[in-house]
């Protein structure tokens, strides 16, 4: 039996310290002298504070936070020793508030509650707890406070959605002369990033760089997701390559950033790197890889990407399995897309919808429909994206019917607010369908100001119905929105075109070199051979250009046999027909497909992605070669999906 307090508690101590290492389990339960000690049968605990508190940060650490409190209780002058430990076992508990409160009003008490360490924890409890303003009272009383004390408070905003506030106490920390560890520059860059705050942002860096930190894997990962956010990618990339040490999460980043600002090719590159130097990617790096092989259309090097994970991450991972049937989909292989969503074990609403999406923009309006009766026999509830997928699908296949009722019920049966991506469908089925007027006063109705992409849906409209004088006025109000898009011009442009109105044509191309607005040129993207081969109207630097140029010719002699016919009237300047005829031949995707008519086996299918939309002429001139080389040839631009078999496109001529 043990008669000295201290020698109680330093036996309880060790071993539970011996329990603690080899991990609490039911087998391996808290010994019996702690047991004692926790049920309150040892007296004077005032006379061994130093192992009755090593035993209180061992509980605390080790998750046992009920008996950590239980222990602290004991204590009859808590110190700013103890009060931190029981402070964050409290806010550990499901209601942290109440024991919160209780241990804040004891510590009132004492001479330790002005003490940094009792403050900062105090501060963290009641952020923990949602009450911001009280944290901010709490840090109001230190008289100097910490590095740690402004870091908890910078986190505190963060993790309640206030970044802006986050990023202004940041200042507030450095004008008071703090020196930040790499903790605070990684929450404050993660901080700057969120509400893309550049400045700041270099500001917290070159902090950094001064307090010698910037080696830090976590302080640059976290500078390169803020130039990614900010789409500073030459300076993302100065501070990656400068990086002594690279895990998967700094790739990732790199990766993900690349892909979601345009640059796919990089991305795939860096991805493939990676993997030389021995990192395995994580599921985020891999979505990002998908996501650049879905932009340019890379099936195989989306195959090669999804070789590196196992399958089952896949089936069990809803953002992989997301990325992977959005990257099949946009490659034109709805089938593989849909073997993905049938297999997945874990499906949550976007993977729902991305397959909806996936199965409207490739032409299977019906089928997606359908899968939205399963959404629900299933027990899951549609929401505002699951709308968009079906009115896209609607505006995708005319079907006009269909896409009000839809609208209407997602209003009146399913109580969702419209947001300006439904009224954007909307406008974009109606304007296809020739319903103009309709389109327009749906527009004027909207209970919020119609953006570009809404008045860029009626605009398409105009083109295809040659309604010139309604394009003109959509115009007006696109060039207040975008007035550096050159895109706006051109349509109007061709709308002029088509009607022969050659001056008010040259009017706007004046117009536009007065402005400074560049037209943007268009290109397209066939895989092959491991590789992206990119081509442009007028760009002879491919090796093959030559054999190009003579394929497509021998076609246009085989398609002229046919009856072909080159629709001149979407080239948008006054000039011969012969030099229009020239101009339409050497369009970027028949470019592409002339160099995977060389470079492919005979009966392979032909997948282009072309950055803009595919013109009247190409479409009908594609149709033609697909009948003639007895391909399958995919042509996915801005707008939507191409499927060309035997002189037919599975859009039915309705884009």
């Amino acid at each position: 039996m043990i008669h000295q307090p201290g020698a109680f508690v330093f036996a309880a101590a060790a071993s539970t310290r011996r329990v603690l290492l080899s991990g609490l389990s039911p087998s391996n339960p808290l010994p019996p002298l702690t047991v004692r000690l926790l049920h309150g049968r040892l007296l004077r605990l005032d006379l061994i504070a130093d192992l009755s508190h090593f035993l209180l940060r061992a509980l605390s650490s080790s998750g046992l936070h009920l008996h950590a409190l239980s222990l602290h209780s004991l204590f009859p002058d808590p110190s700013h020793l103890t009060l931190p430990f029981a402070l964050k076992s409290a806010s550990r508990l499901p209601n942290p508030l109440p024991v919160g409160e209780q241990l804040h009003a004891r510590s009132l008490k004492l001479p330790s509650h002005s003490n940094p360490h009792v403050l900062t924890s105090l501060l963290n409890l009641y952020a923990k707890c949602g009450l911001l303003d009280h944290a901010r009272r709490v840090f109001d009383e230190m008289p100097c406070p910490s590095t740690v004390s402004w870091t908890a408070l910078i986190a505190a905003y963060m993790n309640a959605g206030r970044d802006r506030e986050a990023v202004a106490t940041a200042w507030d920390a450095f004008a008071s002369g703090m020196r930040p560890d790499s903790f605070t520059v990684v929450r404050v860059l993660t901080a700057c990033a969120r509400v893309v705050d550049l400045d700041t942002g270099e500001a917290v860096w070159r902090a950094a760089e001064r307090e010698g930190i910037t080696s830090s894997v976590f302080v640059a990962t976290a500078a390169v997701d803020l130039y990614l956010k900010c789409g500073e990618m030459a300076k993302a990339r100065e501070v990656f390559d400068k990086m002594p040490e690279k895990d998967a999460v700094a790739w990732g980043a790199m990766v993900g950033g690349y892909a979601s600002n345009g640059h796919p090719q990089e991305a795939l590159e860096l991805f493939f790197a990676m993997q030389v130097q021995g990192v395995r990617p994580d599921c985020y790096t891999v979505a990002g890889a998908l996501s650049a092989c879905t932009r340019l259309g890379a099936l195989d090097l989306g195959r090669q990407a999804v070789r590196v994970v196992d399958e089952d991450e896949f089936l069990d991972n809803p953002i992989l399995g997301t990325a992977l049937i959005n990257m099949y989909a946009k490659c034109g292989s709805t089938g593989e897309a849909w073997v993905v969503f049938q297999q997945m074990r874990k499906k949550d609403i976007i993977v729902w919808n991305t397959m909806v999406s996936g199965l409207g923009m490739t032409g299977h309006g019906k089928t997606a429909f359908a899968l939205v009766g399963q959404m629900e026999k299933s027990g899951m509830k549609l929401n505002d994206n699951t709308f968009i997928g079906i009115l896209c699908s609607c505006a995708h296949t005319g079907l006009v019917k269909d896409g009000r009722r839809y609208f209407h019920n997602m209003i009146e049966l399913y109580h969702i607010i419209p947001r300006i991506e439904h009224y954007g469908c909307m406008v974009d089925l109606l304007s296809r369908a020739g319903l103009l007027q309709e389109a327009h006063q749906l527009i004027n109705d909207m209970p919020m100001q119609a953006n570009a992409v809404v008045w860029g849906a009626l605009l398409g409209g105009c083109k295809i119905h040659r309604e010139a004088e309604l394009a003109e006025h959509v115009l007006k109000q696109l060039i207040l929105l975008e007035p550096r898009n050159s895109g706006n011009y051109v349509m109007l442009s061709n709308i002029y075109s088509n009607s022969d109105r050659w001056e008010d044509a040259a009017k706007l191309r004046l117009d536009m070199k007065t402005k400074g607005v560049e037209k943007v040129h268009a290109y397209s993207w066939v895989e092959f051979g491991g590789k992206v081969h990119e081509f442009c109207v007028g760009d002879k630097s491919h090796p093959l250009m030559g054999q190009i140029y003579k394929k497509l010719d021998e076609l246009g002699m085989e398609m002229k046999n046919m009856g072909y016919k080159p629709t001149t009237d979407v080239v948008m300047f006054d000039v011969e027909d012969e030099e229009k005829e020239q101009t339409l031949v050497h369009h970027s995707e028949k470019l592409a497909i002339a160099f995977c008519l060389l470079s492919t086996q005979p009966g392979e299918a032909i997948r282009v992605t072309k950055n803009l939309r595919v013109c009247t002429d190409c479409h009908t001139a594609i149709k033609l070669i697909s009948r003639i080389t007895h391909r399958e040839i995919i042509v996915r631009d801005n707008n939507r999906f191409h499927c060309f078999r035997d002189g037919c496109c599975s859009c039915n001529d309705y884009w």
